[in-house]
Protein backbone atom coordinates (compact mmCIF):
# COMPACT_ATOMS: atom_id res chain seq x y z
CA UNK A 1 0.00 0.00 0.00
CA UNK A 2 1.45 3.33 -1.15
CA UNK A 3 0.76 6.18 0.59
CA UNK A 4 -0.96 9.92 -1.03
CA UNK A 5 -1.44 13.10 -0.82
CA UNK A 6 -3.67 14.86 -3.38
CA UNK A 7 -3.59 18.42 -3.79
CA UNK A 8 -6.65 20.59 -5.15
CA UNK A 9 -7.77 24.08 -4.59
CA UNK A 10 -10.93 22.68 -5.51
CA UNK A 11 -13.09 21.03 -3.24
CA UNK A 12 -15.53 19.18 -5.50
CA UNK A 13 -12.84 18.10 -7.21
CA UNK A 14 -10.60 16.52 -4.26
CA UNK A 15 -13.79 14.93 -2.93
CA UNK A 16 -14.95 13.33 -6.17
CA UNK A 17 -11.99 12.07 -6.61
CA UNK A 18 -12.00 10.63 -2.97
CA UNK A 19 -15.62 8.98 -3.83
CA UNK A 20 -15.07 7.92 -7.85
CA UNK A 21 -11.83 6.17 -6.69
CA UNK A 22 -11.64 2.60 -4.61
CA UNK A 23 -7.91 3.47 -3.76
CA UNK A 24 -7.35 0.86 -1.49
CA UNK A 25 -7.93 -1.69 -4.05
CA UNK A 26 -5.70 -0.23 -6.05
CA UNK A 27 -2.80 -0.27 -3.69
CA UNK A 28 -3.09 3.71 -2.33
CA UNK A 29 -4.07 4.85 0.57
CA UNK A 30 -5.20 8.55 0.79
CA UNK A 31 -3.28 9.75 3.82
CA UNK A 32 -3.96 13.91 3.31
CA UNK A 33 -5.70 16.33 1.21
CA UNK A 34 -4.51 20.21 0.66
CA UNK A 35 -5.69 23.12 -1.13
CA UNK A 36 -2.55 24.64 -2.44
CA UNK A 37 1.04 24.39 -2.63
CA UNK A 38 1.95 25.41 0.71
CA UNK A 39 -0.36 23.45 2.32
CA UNK A 40 0.85 20.26 0.79
CA UNK A 41 4.01 21.30 1.63
CA UNK A 42 3.77 21.19 5.47
CA UNK A 43 1.62 18.52 4.95
CA UNK A 44 4.06 16.11 2.85
CA UNK A 45 6.90 17.18 5.73
CA UNK A 46 4.79 15.96 8.13
CA UNK A 47 3.28 12.71 6.77
CA UNK A 48 6.03 11.34 4.24
CA UNK A 49 3.75 10.38 1.11
CA UNK A 50 5.25 8.02 -1.81
CA UNK A 51 3.01 9.83 -4.31
CA UNK A 52 1.78 13.31 -4.88
CA UNK A 53 -0.86 14.26 -6.95
CA UNK A 54 -1.28 17.80 -7.38
CA UNK A 55 -3.03 19.78 -9.76
CA UNK A 56 -1.04 23.43 -11.65
CA UNK A 57 -2.93 25.92 -11.06
CA UNK A 58 -3.78 26.76 -7.33
CA UNK A 59 -3.38 29.57 -4.90
CA UNK A 60 -0.51 30.78 -2.80
CA UNK A 61 1.84 27.99 -4.84
CA UNK A 62 1.04 26.08 -7.52
CA UNK A 63 1.70 22.94 -8.67
CA UNK A 64 4.52 23.10 -10.35
CA UNK A 65 6.35 25.33 -7.63
CA UNK A 66 5.67 22.40 -5.45
CA UNK A 67 6.89 19.76 -7.95
CA UNK A 68 9.53 21.87 -7.72
CA UNK A 69 10.24 21.75 -3.81
CA UNK A 70 9.64 17.95 -3.67
CA UNK A 71 12.03 17.24 -6.48
CA UNK A 72 14.63 19.20 -4.02
CA UNK A 73 13.86 18.23 -0.87
CA UNK A 74 12.39 14.23 -1.64
CA UNK A 75 13.74 13.34 -5.09
CA UNK A 76 12.25 9.70 -4.72
CA UNK A 77 8.91 10.64 -4.59
CA UNK A 78 6.59 10.39 -7.03
CA UNK A 79 4.74 12.93 -8.46
CA UNK A 80 1.73 13.22 -11.06
CA UNK A 81 0.55 16.58 -12.58
CA UNK A 82 -3.03 16.81 -13.05
CA UNK A 83 -4.10 20.29 -15.04
CA UNK A 84 -5.99 22.10 -18.15
CA UNK A 85 -3.02 23.28 -18.85
CA UNK A 86 -1.56 21.98 -21.71
CA UNK A 87 0.54 24.41 -22.90
CA UNK A 88 4.10 23.55 -24.13
CA UNK A 89 5.83 25.41 -21.30
CA UNK A 90 4.20 23.29 -18.85
CA UNK A 91 5.23 20.37 -20.46
CA UNK A 92 8.01 21.60 -21.06
CA UNK A 93 8.90 22.58 -17.05
CA UNK A 94 7.01 18.95 -16.14
CA UNK A 95 9.72 17.49 -18.05
CA UNK A 96 12.62 19.36 -16.60
CA UNK A 97 11.47 18.12 -13.02
CA UNK A 98 11.13 14.83 -14.14
CA UNK A 99 7.61 14.55 -13.24
CA UNK A 100 6.49 11.15 -13.20
CA UNK A 101 2.63 11.17 -15.00
CA UNK A 102 0.81 14.20 -16.05
CA UNK A 103 -3.01 13.92 -16.85
CA UNK A 104 -4.76 16.52 -18.91
CA UNK A 105 -8.31 18.04 -17.34
CA UNK A 106 -11.16 17.22 -18.21
CA UNK A 107 -10.01 13.86 -16.91
CA UNK A 108 -12.34 10.69 -15.86
CA UNK A 109 -11.52 8.63 -12.67
CA UNK A 110 -10.14 5.53 -15.33
CA UNK A 111 -7.49 8.31 -16.85
CA UNK A 112 -6.09 9.00 -12.92
CA UNK A 113 -6.09 5.45 -12.22
CA UNK A 114 -4.32 4.14 -15.18
CA UNK A 115 -1.53 6.80 -14.20
CA UNK A 116 -1.74 6.05 -10.70
CA UNK A 117 -1.00 2.40 -11.62
CA UNK A 118 1.68 3.18 -13.98
CA UNK A 119 3.70 4.58 -10.90
CA UNK A 120 2.75 2.01 -9.20
CA UNK A 121 4.36 -0.48 -11.09
CA UNK A 122 7.15 1.41 -11.14
CA UNK A 123 7.69 2.16 -7.46
CA UNK A 124 6.57 -1.94 -7.17
CA UNK A 125 9.44 -2.25 -9.79
CA UNK A 126 11.85 0.17 -7.50
CA UNK A 127 11.15 -2.02 -4.51
CA UNK A 128 12.04 -4.96 -5.87
CA UNK A 129 15.09 -4.14 -7.08
CA UNK A 130 15.68 -2.91 -3.79
CA UNK A 131 14.86 -6.28 -2.11
CA UNK A 132 16.57 -8.54 -4.56
CA UNK A 133 18.88 -10.36 -2.56
CA UNK A 134 21.03 -11.78 -5.03
CA UNK A 135 21.36 -8.57 -6.73
CA UNK A 136 22.33 -6.82 -3.61
CA UNK A 137 24.45 -10.17 -2.57
CA UNK A 138 26.55 -9.68 -5.80
CA UNK A 139 26.31 -5.91 -5.76
CA UNK A 140 28.09 -6.73 -2.14
CA UNK A 141 30.44 -9.23 -3.42
CA UNK A 142 31.86 -6.65 -5.99
CA UNK A 143 32.16 -3.95 -3.58
CA UNK A 144 33.73 -6.52 -0.76
CA UNK A 145 37.35 -5.98 -1.77
CA UNK A 146 36.76 -2.17 -1.59
CA UNK A 147 35.42 -2.31 1.49
CA UNK A 148 38.41 -4.36 2.61
CA UNK A 149 40.49 -2.38 2.11
CA UNK A 150 39.11 0.70 3.55
CA UNK A 151 38.64 -1.66 6.65
CA UNK A 152 42.45 -2.65 6.53
CA UNK A 153 43.43 1.02 6.16
CA UNK A 154 41.06 1.71 9.20
CA UNK A 155 42.73 -1.07 11.40
CA UNK A 156 46.35 0.50 11.05
CA UNK A 157 45.63 3.84 11.47
CA UNK A 158 42.97 3.55 14.64
CA UNK A 159 42.27 1.32 17.29
CA UNK A 160 38.97 -0.77 17.64
CA UNK A 161 37.69 -3.16 19.98
CA UNK A 162 38.46 -7.05 19.84
CA UNK A 163 34.94 -7.92 19.70
CA UNK A 164 34.48 -4.85 16.81
CA UNK A 165 36.92 -6.28 14.80
CA UNK A 166 36.13 -9.95 15.04
CA UNK A 167 32.65 -8.84 13.74
CA UNK A 168 33.79 -7.22 11.00
CA UNK A 169 35.67 -9.78 10.26
CA UNK A 170 32.91 -11.76 9.66
CA UNK A 171 31.54 -9.32 8.18
CA UNK A 172 34.13 -8.81 4.88
CA UNK A 173 34.58 -12.44 5.50
CA UNK A 174 38.62 -12.04 6.82
CA UNK A 175 40.34 -14.30 9.45
CA UNK A 176 41.97 -11.39 11.67
CA UNK A 177 42.14 -12.92 14.92
CA UNK A 178 45.50 -14.69 14.92
CA UNK A 179 48.65 -12.91 15.78
CA UNK A 180 51.22 -11.88 15.97
CA UNK A 181 51.22 -8.89 13.61
CA UNK A 182 53.32 -7.36 11.06
CA UNK A 183 52.74 -4.42 9.05
CA UNK A 184 54.94 -3.60 5.81
CA UNK A 185 54.66 -0.66 3.36
CA UNK A 186 55.84 -0.67 -0.26
CA UNK A 187 56.67 2.12 -1.76
CA UNK A 188 58.66 3.14 -5.21
CA UNK A 189 61.76 4.29 -5.30
CA UNK A 190 61.00 7.42 -8.04
CA UNK A 191 58.99 9.37 -8.49
CA UNK A 192 59.01 10.38 -12.06
CA UNK A 193 55.87 8.63 -13.23
CA UNK A 194 52.93 11.31 -14.25
CA UNK A 195 50.23 10.74 -11.10
CA UNK A 196 48.12 8.63 -14.03
CA UNK A 197 50.91 6.20 -14.44
CA UNK A 198 52.21 6.38 -10.76
CA UNK A 199 48.56 4.64 -10.19
CA UNK A 200 48.87 2.03 -12.49
CA UNK A 201 52.48 1.26 -11.28
CA UNK A 202 50.84 1.01 -7.78
CA UNK A 203 48.02 -1.15 -9.07
CA UNK A 204 50.44 -3.13 -10.93
CA UNK A 205 52.72 -3.68 -7.37
CA UNK A 206 49.62 -4.06 -5.60
CA UNK A 207 48.97 -7.32 -7.81
CA UNK A 208 52.09 -8.21 -7.69
CA UNK A 209 52.08 -8.45 -3.89
CA UNK A 210 48.79 -10.33 -3.91
CA UNK A 211 49.97 -12.83 -5.88
CA UNK A 212 53.33 -13.55 -4.08
CA UNK A 213 51.52 -13.11 -0.41
CA UNK A 214 48.32 -15.07 -1.11
CA UNK A 215 51.12 -17.93 -2.20
CA UNK A 216 52.03 -17.71 1.10
CA UNK A 217 49.05 -17.48 2.84
CA UNK A 218 51.06 -14.86 4.58
CA UNK A 219 47.74 -11.97 5.15
CA UNK A 220 46.55 -9.16 3.25
CA UNK A 221 47.74 -7.03 0.76
CA UNK A 222 45.96 -3.54 0.32
CA UNK A 223 46.60 0.15 -1.03
CA UNK A 224 46.65 2.84 1.42
CA UNK A 225 47.40 6.09 1.13
CA UNK A 226 50.32 6.44 -1.61
CA UNK A 227 51.68 2.78 -0.33
CA UNK A 228 50.86 -0.75 -0.84
CA UNK A 229 50.59 -2.49 2.56
CA UNK A 230 51.07 -5.69 3.48
CA UNK A 231 49.54 -7.34 6.73
CA UNK A 232 50.94 -10.43 7.41
CA UNK A 233 50.24 -12.80 10.31
CA UNK A 234 50.57 -16.55 10.01
CA UNK A 235 48.86 -19.33 12.05
CA UNK A 236 50.17 -20.58 14.79
CA UNK A 237 53.57 -18.70 14.00
CA UNK A 238 55.68 -17.05 16.61
CA UNK A 239 57.53 -13.91 16.44
CA UNK A 240 60.27 -15.47 14.89
CA UNK A 241 58.91 -17.42 12.40
CA UNK A 242 56.71 -14.75 11.38
CA UNK A 243 59.04 -11.80 10.94
CA UNK A 244 61.54 -14.78 8.79
CA UNK A 245 58.85 -15.74 6.57
CA UNK A 246 57.86 -11.69 6.14
CA UNK A 247 61.18 -10.58 5.29
CA UNK A 248 61.35 -13.59 2.99
CA UNK A 249 58.22 -12.63 1.36
CA UNK A 250 59.24 -9.01 0.82
CA UNK A 251 62.21 -9.16 -0.60
CA UNK A 252 60.34 -11.99 -2.97
CA UNK A 253 58.09 -8.84 -3.94
CA UNK A 254 60.71 -6.52 -4.08
CA UNK A 255 62.91 -8.25 -7.13
CA UNK A 256 59.77 -9.33 -8.82
CA UNK A 257 58.55 -5.82 -8.96
CA UNK A 258 61.88 -4.93 -10.20
CA UNK A 259 62.02 -8.16 -12.87
CA UNK A 260 58.61 -7.29 -14.38
CA UNK A 261 57.65 -3.53 -13.87
CA UNK A 262 61.57 -2.32 -14.67
CA UNK A 263 61.56 -0.01 -11.59
CA UNK A 264 62.87 -0.43 -7.82
CA UNK A 265 61.05 -0.54 -4.33
CA UNK A 266 62.13 0.32 -0.88
CA UNK A 267 59.87 -1.72 1.85
CA UNK A 268 59.75 -0.53 5.32
CA UNK A 269 58.56 -3.55 7.70
CA UNK A 270 57.10 -2.27 11.34
CA UNK A 271 57.29 -3.37 14.68
CA UNK A 272 55.72 -7.08 15.60
CA UNK A 273 52.54 -6.55 17.57
CA UNK A 274 50.83 -9.51 19.48
CA UNK A 275 47.17 -8.70 19.61
CA UNK A 276 44.80 -7.30 16.17
CA UNK A 277 43.92 -4.34 18.90
CA UNK A 278 46.92 -3.26 18.30
CA UNK A 279 48.02 -3.94 14.96
CA UNK A 280 47.87 0.10 14.33
CA UNK A 281 51.28 0.73 16.19
CA UNK A 282 53.06 -1.18 13.39
CA UNK A 283 51.93 0.76 10.52
CA UNK A 284 53.70 4.31 12.07
CA UNK A 285 56.76 2.06 13.06
CA UNK A 286 57.21 0.96 8.72
CA UNK A 287 56.67 4.15 7.71
CA UNK A 288 59.70 5.05 10.08
CA UNK A 289 61.55 2.27 8.79
CA UNK A 290 60.97 3.49 5.40
CA UNK A 291 62.21 6.74 6.27
CA UNK A 292 66.07 4.74 7.04
CA UNK A 293 66.19 4.86 2.91
CA UNK A 294 68.10 8.27 2.82
CA UNK A 295 71.16 6.52 5.12
CA UNK A 296 70.96 2.94 3.87
CA UNK A 297 69.88 3.56 0.15
CA UNK A 298 66.95 2.28 -2.25
CA UNK A 299 65.88 -0.95 -3.54
CA UNK A 300 65.92 -2.62 -0.11
CA UNK A 301 63.98 -3.75 2.57
CA UNK A 302 64.51 -2.47 6.05
CA UNK A 303 63.00 -3.76 9.44
CA UNK A 304 62.59 -0.98 11.59
CA UNK A 305 63.88 -4.16 14.28
CA UNK A 306 66.97 -3.83 13.00
CA UNK A 307 67.76 -0.50 13.07
CA UNK A 308 65.69 0.81 15.69
CA UNK A 309 66.20 -1.05 19.15
CA UNK A 310 62.47 -1.34 20.19
CA UNK A 311 61.53 -2.92 23.00
CA UNK A 312 57.58 -4.07 23.53
CA UNK A 313 55.90 -2.15 25.83
CA UNK A 314 51.99 -2.16 25.94
CA UNK A 315 51.65 -0.24 28.94
CA UNK A 316 51.57 2.77 26.85
CA UNK A 317 48.47 5.27 26.49
CA UNK A 318 49.45 5.82 23.25
CA UNK A 319 47.02 8.23 20.70
CA UNK A 320 45.21 5.32 19.59
CA UNK A 321 44.22 4.24 22.55
CA UNK A 322 43.47 7.25 24.00
CA UNK A 323 41.18 8.69 21.19
CA UNK A 324 39.21 5.61 21.52
CA UNK A 325 38.57 5.72 25.11
CA UNK A 326 37.40 9.49 24.14
CA UNK A 327 35.55 8.11 21.81
CA UNK A 328 33.61 5.75 23.95
CA UNK A 329 33.21 8.06 26.61
CA UNK A 330 31.59 10.97 24.68
CA UNK A 331 29.23 8.86 22.14
CA UNK A 332 29.71 5.28 23.31
CA UNK A 333 27.27 3.15 25.33
CA UNK A 334 28.08 1.85 28.69
CA UNK A 335 29.06 -2.26 27.59
CA UNK A 336 31.51 -0.25 25.01
CA UNK A 337 33.26 1.82 27.88
CA UNK A 338 33.09 -1.20 30.21
CA UNK A 339 35.01 -3.20 27.65
CA UNK A 340 37.61 -1.11 26.65
CA UNK A 341 38.72 -0.43 30.41
CA UNK A 342 38.56 -3.80 30.37
CA UNK A 343 41.16 -3.62 27.63
CA UNK A 344 43.31 -1.51 28.99
CA UNK A 345 43.78 -3.28 31.63
CA UNK A 346 44.25 -6.76 30.48
CA UNK A 347 47.57 -6.39 30.08
CA UNK A 348 48.07 -6.49 34.16
CA UNK A 349 45.53 -9.39 34.88
CA UNK A 350 47.01 -11.74 32.58
CA UNK A 351 50.64 -10.73 32.94
CA UNK A 352 52.76 -10.29 35.87
CA UNK A 353 55.92 -8.58 34.64
CA UNK A 354 55.52 -5.19 35.16
CA UNK A 355 56.39 -3.06 38.40
CA UNK A 356 54.03 -1.46 40.56
CA UNK A 357 55.57 1.59 38.73
CA UNK A 358 54.57 1.24 35.18
CA UNK A 359 51.03 0.05 36.84
CA UNK A 360 50.56 3.65 38.32
CA UNK A 361 52.10 5.72 35.48
CA UNK A 362 49.70 4.35 33.24
CA UNK A 363 46.59 4.16 35.54
CA UNK A 364 47.83 8.08 35.75
CA UNK A 365 47.60 8.43 32.31
CA UNK A 366 44.18 7.15 31.45
CA UNK A 367 42.78 8.91 34.30
CA UNK A 368 44.32 12.37 32.95
CA UNK A 369 42.61 11.45 29.27
CA UNK A 370 39.64 11.43 31.70
CA UNK A 371 39.86 14.66 33.09
CA UNK A 372 40.48 15.95 30.31
CA UNK A 373 37.51 14.78 28.52
CA UNK A 374 36.15 15.90 31.93
CA UNK A 375 36.86 19.32 31.41
CA UNK A 376 36.39 19.64 27.35
CA UNK A 377 32.70 18.53 28.62
CA UNK A 378 32.49 21.14 31.34
CA UNK A 379 32.01 18.19 33.65
CA UNK A 380 32.84 19.31 37.03
CA UNK A 381 35.88 17.39 38.54
CA UNK A 382 33.73 17.31 41.94
CA UNK A 383 30.49 15.15 40.13
CA UNK A 384 32.93 12.42 39.60
CA UNK A 385 35.56 12.11 42.70
CA UNK A 386 33.75 13.82 45.11
CA UNK A 387 34.57 17.53 46.87
CA UNK A 388 37.50 15.91 49.14
CA UNK A 389 38.96 13.23 46.64
CA UNK A 390 42.32 13.17 44.98
CA UNK A 391 41.52 11.18 42.00
CA UNK A 392 45.50 9.92 41.55
CA UNK A 393 45.98 9.00 45.31
CA UNK A 394 42.86 7.32 45.22
CA UNK A 395 43.68 4.78 41.87
CA UNK A 396 47.03 4.25 43.06
CA UNK A 397 45.60 2.96 46.22
CA UNK A 398 44.09 0.46 45.20
CA UNK A 399 45.07 -2.54 46.53
CA UNK A 400 44.53 -4.50 42.99
CA UNK A 401 44.29 -4.41 39.50
CA UNK A 402 40.80 -5.59 39.91
CA UNK A 403 39.97 -3.09 42.48
CA UNK A 404 41.50 -0.30 40.23
CA UNK A 405 40.09 -1.58 36.82
CA UNK A 406 36.64 -1.14 38.81
CA UNK A 407 37.00 2.35 39.88
CA UNK A 408 38.44 3.48 36.94
CA UNK A 409 35.07 2.15 35.18
CA UNK A 410 32.97 3.59 37.67
CA UNK A 411 34.66 6.66 36.89
CA UNK A 412 34.10 6.58 33.27
CA UNK A 413 30.23 5.59 33.53
CA UNK A 414 30.02 8.68 35.71
CA UNK A 415 31.40 10.81 33.10
CA UNK A 416 28.93 9.61 30.68
CA UNK A 417 25.93 9.80 32.60
CA UNK A 418 27.41 13.34 33.37
CA UNK A 419 27.37 14.40 29.82
CA UNK A 420 24.47 12.75 28.95
CA UNK A 421 22.53 14.88 31.14
CA UNK A 422 24.85 18.04 29.88
CA UNK A 423 23.87 17.05 26.45
CA UNK A 424 19.93 16.74 27.34
CA UNK A 425 20.02 20.41 29.09
CA UNK A 426 21.86 22.00 26.13
CA UNK A 427 18.80 20.34 23.89
CA UNK A 428 16.44 22.08 26.29
CA UNK A 429 18.32 25.50 26.08
CA UNK A 430 18.79 25.40 22.55
CA UNK A 431 14.86 24.97 22.02
CA UNK A 432 14.31 27.34 24.48
CA UNK A 433 16.69 30.00 22.49
CA UNK A 434 15.03 29.12 19.11
CA UNK A 435 11.79 29.80 20.70
CA UNK A 436 12.53 33.09 22.45
CA UNK A 437 14.32 33.82 18.65
CA UNK A 438 10.83 32.75 16.71
CA UNK A 439 8.74 34.81 19.17
CA UNK A 440 11.08 37.72 18.82
CA UNK A 441 10.89 37.82 15.55
CA UNK A 442 7.54 35.52 14.14
CA UNK A 443 6.19 39.05 12.30
CA UNK A 444 8.92 38.86 9.68
CA UNK A 445 7.93 37.41 6.42
CA UNK A 446 11.55 35.84 5.31
CA UNK A 447 11.39 34.05 9.02
CA UNK A 448 12.09 30.45 8.04
CA UNK A 449 14.17 27.60 9.65
CA UNK A 450 17.22 28.14 7.51
CA UNK A 451 17.74 31.70 9.20
CA UNK A 452 16.98 30.58 12.32
CA UNK A 453 19.62 27.67 11.80
CA UNK A 454 22.38 30.89 11.06
CA UNK A 455 21.54 32.33 14.11
CA UNK A 456 21.72 29.04 16.29
CA UNK A 457 24.72 27.88 14.27
CA UNK A 458 23.86 24.55 13.76
CA UNK A 459 22.61 22.76 10.74
CA UNK A 460 19.04 22.21 9.30
CA UNK A 461 18.12 18.80 9.66
CA UNK A 462 19.89 18.37 13.72
CA UNK A 463 18.02 21.46 14.44
CA UNK A 464 14.41 19.82 12.91
CA UNK A 465 15.24 16.71 15.02
CA UNK A 466 15.92 18.41 18.31
CA UNK A 467 12.94 20.50 17.89
CA UNK A 468 10.60 17.83 17.25
CA UNK A 469 11.81 16.29 20.23
CA UNK A 470 12.08 18.48 22.87
CA UNK A 471 8.87 21.24 21.69
CA UNK A 472 6.99 17.60 20.56
CA UNK A 473 5.80 19.94 17.21
CA UNK A 474 7.68 21.22 14.24
CA UNK A 475 8.86 23.83 13.56
CA UNK A 476 6.17 25.11 11.12
CA UNK A 477 3.39 24.27 13.34
CA UNK A 478 5.18 26.44 16.50
CA UNK A 479 5.67 29.36 14.20
CA UNK A 480 2.06 29.00 13.03
CA UNK A 481 0.78 29.11 16.43
CA UNK A 482 2.67 31.85 17.29
CA UNK A 483 1.52 33.81 14.07
CA UNK A 484 -2.28 33.26 14.56
CA UNK A 485 -2.02 33.96 18.46
CA UNK A 486 -0.92 37.33 17.55
CA UNK A 487 -3.22 37.52 15.01
CA UNK A 488 -6.80 36.52 17.89
CA UNK A 489 -5.15 39.09 19.62
CA UNK A 490 -5.31 41.72 17.05
CA UNK A 491 -8.51 40.84 16.06
CA UNK A 492 -10.03 40.96 19.18
CA UNK A 493 -8.14 44.28 20.19
CA UNK A 494 -7.75 46.50 17.31
CA UNK A 495 -9.54 47.84 14.64
CA UNK A 496 -7.08 46.70 11.99
CA UNK A 497 -7.69 45.65 8.33
CA UNK A 498 -7.30 41.82 8.11
CA UNK A 499 -4.55 42.44 5.15
CA UNK A 500 -2.50 44.69 8.04
CA UNK A 501 -2.85 42.33 10.33
CA UNK A 502 -1.38 39.50 8.00
CA UNK A 503 1.54 41.74 7.55
CA UNK A 504 2.06 42.26 11.02
CA UNK A 505 2.24 38.57 11.98
CA UNK A 506 4.46 37.29 8.82
CA UNK A 507 2.31 37.11 6.01
CA UNK A 508 3.18 39.11 2.95
CA UNK A 509 -0.15 38.02 1.10
CA UNK A 510 -3.45 38.24 2.94
CA UNK A 511 -5.49 35.98 1.26
CA UNK A 512 -2.92 33.11 2.45
CA UNK A 513 -3.36 34.64 6.05
CA UNK A 514 -7.27 34.03 5.96
CA UNK A 515 -6.52 30.45 4.36
CA UNK A 516 -4.45 29.29 7.22
CA UNK A 517 -6.31 31.44 9.96
CA UNK A 518 -9.51 29.73 8.72
CA UNK A 519 -7.62 26.40 8.57
CA UNK A 520 -6.91 26.68 12.37
CA UNK A 521 -9.76 27.75 13.82
CA UNK A 522 -12.65 26.78 11.37
CA UNK A 523 -13.74 30.02 10.85
CA UNK A 524 -12.39 33.34 9.19
CA UNK A 525 -10.65 36.66 10.81
CA UNK A 526 -13.76 38.67 10.38
CA UNK A 527 -16.05 36.15 11.25
CA UNK A 528 -13.48 35.53 14.64
CA UNK A 529 -13.42 39.40 15.50
CA UNK A 530 -17.36 39.57 15.30
CA UNK A 531 -18.11 36.46 17.40
CA UNK A 532 -15.30 37.82 20.09
CA UNK A 533 -16.81 41.35 19.77
CA UNK A 534 -20.98 39.83 20.41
Amino acid sequence: MYNLILVDDEEDVREGLMQEIDWESHGFHVVERAENGKEAMELIEKVMPDIVVTDIHMPFMNGLQLAEWVRKAYPSMKIIILTGYDEFEYAQKAIKLQIDEYVLKPFSASDLIEALLKVKEQMDKELCERQNLNALQEKYQKSLPVLRSVFLSSLITRSYMEAEIHEKGIQYDMELICGPYLVSVIQMDHNRFTQGDAFLLQFAMLNIAEEIVQHHNLGYVFIHHNHVVVLSMLQDADEHGLSQTTMEVMEEIRLNVHKFLKFTVTIGVGSIQYTVTELHASYPDAIQALNYRLLLGNDRVIWIQDVETRRHNPLILDEMKEQALIRCIKVGMAEEAQEMIQLLFHHFVEESAYSIQDFQIYCTEILMAIIRVAKDMEVPLESLFGSNQLPIAEITSCPSVHEARQWMTAVCLRLMEQIAVGRQTSYKKLVEEAKAYMKAHFAESDMSIQRICQHLHISAGYFSNIFKKEAKTTFVNHLLDLRMEAAKEMLRTTDMKAFEIAEQVGYSDANYFSFCFRKKFGLSPKDYRNGART
